[in-house]
């Protein structure tokens, strides 16, 4: 999660930065697989970081930090059998789905007060800004 913005005149070094970001794919992988989307807001006093990752239930996911990367990721595995026996068919359908977003956390994240939950659809992580990143009151200064 890279909070600053380059505006490049010429489109291949963006286009390079692109691909070596933790997270390069974006949203959808060439091969068919989607990797849900993310929002990311910000805050005077924190980051909030949204993935919409609809059926899924809160044991499906995986939220890790390390050096400085955050990383959401799950897995499932579906099954379905069904028979009739008199007419002799058995059909079994599985699925396998899984996915991984890793983003790097600017250094003004306090690691270790996020946040996380899931509500309708939604994986909400809540980061709260360090304390020396907080935004200070004005001072108003006397003339002596």
């Amino acid at each position: 999660m890279t909070l600053v913005k380059t505006n490049n005149d010429f489109w291949f070094p963006s286009v390079i930065d692109e691909f070596l970001k933790p997270d390069f794919f974006g949203g959808k992988l060439s091969m068919g697989l989607e990797i849900p989307a993310v929002n990311i807001k910000e805050t005077d006093r924190n980051f909030a970081l949204e993935l919409a990752a609809p059926g899924k239930k809160k044991e499906d996911f995986v939220i890790e930090v390390d050096d400085n990367i955050l990383t959401i990721s799950s897995e499932e595995k579906t099954e379905h059998v069904e028979e009739n026996k008199e007419e002799r068919y058995t059909r079994k359908e599985f699925g396998y789905s899984s996915f991984k977003r890793s983003f790097t956390l600017p250094d003004s994240v306090d690691e270790a007060h996020i946040k996380a939950s899931y509500k309708e659809g939604i994986l909400t992580l809540t980061m709260p800004k360090r304390k020396e990143a907080l935004p200070k009151p004005k001072k108003m200064i006397e003339i002596a």
